[in-house]
């Protein structure tokens, strides 16, 4: 049976290409045999769901135990009637373990408990009846919240003693973020903050995303069944560009064997991968969108500023911070600090950010073509300037970042004109006190470095030619532009002080400088 690369829904292994789950999640087996409850957290389209169907159906094909992955999201909707969503869940249970179970490890029909404790009831019940030992995984319990998401959580604590025999020998929580970060509150704003009232894990860890390793081998199954080779350069690539990310990783092969490259007898090299990713960025798939919504978060403003600016992390909430974290938004580099998860995030979250102002940017000729379509980057600044001059102010009340508004309306300038046949990559990291920018169109390569002059700082200008002739050695450039935001309080209008004027940087690179 021919098989795909999967971006929708959890992974059947008869027509996706999946990696073992229990490779991912090694320690389980262990906990499950010690009688444990614990919490599995991680980012939407890792695998959560994918990874614990197939463990339960290794666990009770093993013979050892009776296991199954249940899904608690029908009683989201009833976040104030306990009694409401726990005949949903148990509604919704019931089907599930029918489809997953074979009729001799089915619990009774009709097992009902008293209002407020049927879930509590339902897994007692199921307990003491099974042949064998229940595992038990409850998928989307952060999909809960209010009296209902703690009438839950009470009720699995109040069996917890009872274990193996009166209620299941092995439980886990399965969802987006740990424990003490779901939504008690109406409209989530505020949190549990503790483990209570499910003290009783042993363990919270999150799944993994792939490794260089799990790529490669994901990526040789199509080539197995289908002839298509990726070559090692393809994959290096795309494991750079996703850093394992399961959902993105199945994204890029699938845009490219499915729509790019749909000839097996072609082979899959960086170029397709770079055509993939640009794609996937610009069409914005459910994944990415969702990613994108969280951007407005205050808590999620707070660290992703500071990121894109490279400013540092003021003080913030080690709760917020784990936040970003879980959501696999954010990583900690191994450079120390708080990073973007990937390049291609990198891309997503600034382009995201500019998108308002690139919606409400004035019509621009593309004066910076010259006439056989190539760019002329003088023309391209003196465009830009006579941009900024009149539209830069103006347009910094349409960006929600307000702290980076200079550098959201400047990428919404230069996404226009890489619009036109070009691509825009960016460099970004939390202290670093720079934005780097490549603006790529037909045979040029325009590296430029933005800087910010705030109150209290030193001019940047020593600073940034040095950090800019590292940029553009890396780019194999001559000539760059360093732009400085001068955000000082008490400044003449933008459309006054814009200027430049031309240096050469210590290591003899032409630089044009732009203070704005």
């Amino acid at each position: 049976m021919q098989k795909w690369f999967n971006t929708a829904g959890p992974c059947k292994d008869d027509i996706h290409y999946m990696l073992p789950s229990i490779e991912r999640l090694p320690e389980i087996k262990q906990l499950i045999a010690q009688e444990n409850y614990f919490v599995i957290h991680a980012p939407r389209q890792v695998g959560k769901t994918t990874a614990m169907i197939s463990l339960a159906k290794e666990l009770t094909d093993s013979g050892q135990y009776v296991s199954v992955m249940l899904s608690l999201e029908v009683g989201a909707v009833f976040s104030h009637d306990p009694d409401a969503a726990e005949r949903a869940i148990l509604d919704e249970w019931q089907d599930a373990i029918k489809f997953y179970l074979p009729k001799e490890l089915q619990p009774n029909d009709g097992i009902q408990g008293e209002s407020g404790r049927q879930i509590g009831s339902f897994l007692s019940a199921w307990a003491q009846c099974s042949p064998r030992p229940l595992v038990v995984f409850l998928d989307e319990i952060d999909a809960l919240s209010d009296q209902t998401l703690v009438s839950v959580l009470r009720q699995i604590r109040s069996g917890f003693p009872r274990r193996p025999h009166g209620f299941p020998q092995s439980l886990a929580l399965v969802g987006m973020r740990d424990v003490r970060d779901y939504k008690f509150a109406s409209g989530g704003s505020n949190r549990l903050n503790s483990s209570s009232p499910f003290n009783i894990k042993v363990r919270s860890f999150t799944l993994s995303n792939f490794t260089l390793e799990d790529v490669r081998k994901l990526y040789q199954q199509h080539t197995d069944a289908t002839g298509q080779i990726f070559t090692p350069e393809a994959v290096d690539l795309a494991f750079h560009l996703t850093q394992g990310q399961p959902w993105l990783v199945n994204a890029i092969a699938k845009e490219i064997v499915e729509y790019i490259a749909k000839d097996p007898a072609i082979p899959i090299t960086p170029e397709l991968v770079n055509q993939a990713k640009e794609i996937l960025i610009k069409r914005q798939d459910t994944h990415l969108d969702s990613l994108a919504e969280r951007l407005r978060e205050q808590r999620v403003r707070a660290i992703v500023q500071p990121i894109l600016s490279g400013l540092e992390l003021e003080d913030t909430p080690e709760d917020d911070r784990r936040y970003l974290l879980d959501l696999g938004l954010v990583v900690r580099s191994q450079e120390g600090g708080l990073k973007i998860a990937n390049p291609i995030y990198q891309e997503v979250v600034p382009r995201v950010l500019s998108q308002g102002t690139q919606d409400s940017l004035p019509m621009i000729q593309p004066s910076w073509l010259n006439a056989d379509g190539s760019l002329n980057v003088q023309v391209l600044l003196d465009a830009f300037l006579a941009f900024w001059r009149q539209h830069g102010e103006p347009l910094f009340k349409s960006t929600p970042y307000p702290e980076i508004a200079p550098h959201l309306v400047m990428m919404a300038f230069l996404h226009r004109v890489a619009n036109g046949g070009g691509t825009l990559e960016r460099e970004y990291a939390i202290g670093s006190g720079r934005m780097d920018i490549c603006l790529r169109y037909g045979k040029v390569t325009l590296g430029m470095e933005l800087k910010v002059w705030a109150d209290g700082r030193s001019n940047p200008l020593n600073e940034g030619l040095q950090q800019l002739d590292n940029y553009l050695s890396g780019l194999g450039l001559e000539t760059g532009w360093l732009v400085i935001f001068d955000r000082r309080k008490g400044l003449p209008p933008i459309s006054d002080r814009t200027t430049t004027e031309s240096t050469t940087s210590p290591a003899g690179r032409k630089i044009t400088v732009i203070r704005g």
